[in-house]
This record gives structure tokens, C-alpha cells and sequence, in this order.
């Protein structure tokens, strides 16, 4: 194993107290990273999150209330990492906004451009915000993408989309910014156990997983995500550069219509010998 030190540097996770932000939040402060984490009001319990990183032996974190769709918290957030921290070395863009559209009449302009405020241009908005206030580009920006790009999940249209325009400043932001000696990639996860994932998809989506053989271990844990996320800052993958990595347990590459029919072919066998 490779030891991972992070001491030096500061981190900011946008929706780093839940899911797969805090994840990432907790691996970089094990590895010693000075941790800045946004929320919502109300959506965090904040000494719980620190009792954790104490556990961890990670530095305190600095927990602040920010909407990454104002520009106003945004600026406020980076003159406060300014103060006290400095700078920012790690950004990681987290937060997404999950508009359901379950069928075309679902579909609003409003809720569109709500996404992409919330989903894909806080990408650009906290790394400028970064350079133009604490006066250096971070070394690491990292996107938090998913699969839900090239597969279809029911209702979930506009966080596609809003996620494929995050991808593609993804691309150009690493062209422009490698010279100055920042690494900007995303990560495409598959399908991951959080809250948000069943507050997308209902409770019920167990029960269809059950029927399809699939357990909860086959989807990813938040924790391997934050893995996945710190190995991109640090250092051992910086060959990286406009990258869009996806990780997941090979559900992709399982579900496909040869397995599927392998499945139904033992199914129909089960249920003749039964009868």
C-alpha cells in the first residue's frame, strides 16, 4: 500500500456532509487534508460529522452553509477559505440537483436550467472563484458524474443532461488550465447506495433489484467512491487530464441481453421442474 499524505493541502467538497461528498470529505481527511464542506441549511448534522473526522484522526473540517447556485455564497465562502486556510488544493464538484421526470409532460424549462445551475456550472463558478479570490487555481478538480449518462433510468432525464454538460466542461476546463498546473477529471459512477439514489428512484427499486437477483453489495458504497476520489488527487494518477473515468462493479458490462436471457432461460427451468 502506498501511503497517501495530504497534510498540506486544503480540500472543498460541495455537499461534503452526505453521500458520496462526505465520502470523499472523510477519505481526504484521513490522509490529512484540511477539509472545507458545503450544506444546506438544515440537511447535516454537523457534530456527528465531526466526532467522525476526530475518530479518523482527521483534521477538524470546516463545515459551511453555501447554495452553489448563488454567486453571492460562493464569494462569501471563498474570502472565509481565504481567512483561514489560504487557498484551495482540492475541489470537488458534488452537489447535483435531481429533478424527476418521469415521462415528457414532466419536463420544464425551469427545472432544466435549475439543474444545470446546480449540477454542472458550479464546476466552473467555485474554480474561477478560487483563482480570482484565493489567487491560485486549485491542483485538483475532480466532477462528480454518473452512468445515467449512457443508460436510461426512469425520471431521470435532466439529471442526464445536466451531468453530460458537466462532462464536457470537464474536457475543456483540463485544455485550458493544464498550464496552470491544474488537473480537472470526472468521475462517472455507477449505480451508488446513498440516500439520494433511493430518494430518486423510491424504496421500491430494492424490491426490483431482488427480482433481478441483484444485492445490495453489487452497487457501490459511498466509501469506495471517496477512494476512488482521492486516488485522483493524489498524485498517483496525474498522467490524467480532461478524463472522464467511470467506476462501477461491472453492472454495465453485466447487463446486457445475452445475461439477461441466460437469467430468464434458468428462470423458466426453475419454475417447469417446480410445477
Amino acid at each position: 500500500m502506498i501511503e497517501i499524505d495530504l497534510s498540506d493541502k486544503v480540500a472543498l467538497v460541495t455537499g461534503g456532509t452526505r453521500g458520496i461528498g462526505l465520502a470523499s470529505a472523510k477519505a481526504l481527511g484521513a490522509a490529512g487534508a484540511q477539509c472545507v464542506m458545503t450544506y444546506r441549511w438544515g440537511s447535516a448534522d454537523l457534530d456527528e460529522i465531526r466526532a467522525d473526522f476526530d475518530a479518523l484522526g482527521a483534521p477538524e473540517p470546516m463545515l459551511e452553509m453555501a447554495d452553489v447556485s448563488h454567486t453571492e455564497d460562493t464569494e462569501a465562502l471563498m474570502e472565509r477559505i481565504k481567512e483561514r486556510r489560504g487557498g484551495v488544493d482540492i475541489f470537488i464538484n458534488n452537489v447535483a440537483f435531481a429533478a424527476r421526470t418521469p415521462e415528457l409532460s414532466s419536463y420544464r424549462k425551469r427545472s432544466l436550467f435549475k439543474s444545470l445551475e446546480y449540477s454542472a456550472w458550479p464546476l466552473v463558478e467555485y474554480v474561477e472563484a478560487a483563482h480570482d479570490i484565493c489567487g491560485r487555481y486549485p491542483e485538483y478538480v475532480v466532477a462528480i458524474s454518473s452512468d445515467g449518462i449512457e443508460r436510461s433510468y426512469p425520471g431521470y432525464d435532466f439529471v442526464a443532461a445536466s451531468k453530460s454538460v458537466l462532462e464536457v466542461l470537464t474536457r475543456y476546463m483540463g485544455s485550458h488550465l493544464g498550464e496552470q498546473g491544474c488537473r480537472v477529471n470526472a468521475v462517472r459512477f455507477g449505480m451508488v447506495a446513498t440516500e439520494s439514489f433511493e430518494a430518486m428512484f423510491g424504496e421500491q427499486i430494492w424490491d426490483f433489484f431482488a427480482e433481478e437477483g441483484i444485492e445490495r453489495s453489487d452497487l457501490l458504497s459511498p466509501q469506495e467512491c471517496g477512494r476512488t476520489v482521492l486516488a485522483l488527487c493524489s498524485g498517483l494518477l496525474d498522467a490524467m487530464q480532461s478524463e472522464v473515468i467511470t467506476v462501477d462493479r461491472a453492472m454495465a458490462f453485466e447487463d446486457n441481453m445475452m445475461r439477461r436471457y441466460e437469467r430468464w432461460k434458468r428462470q423458466m427451468t426453475d419454475d417447469l421442474q417446480k410445477e
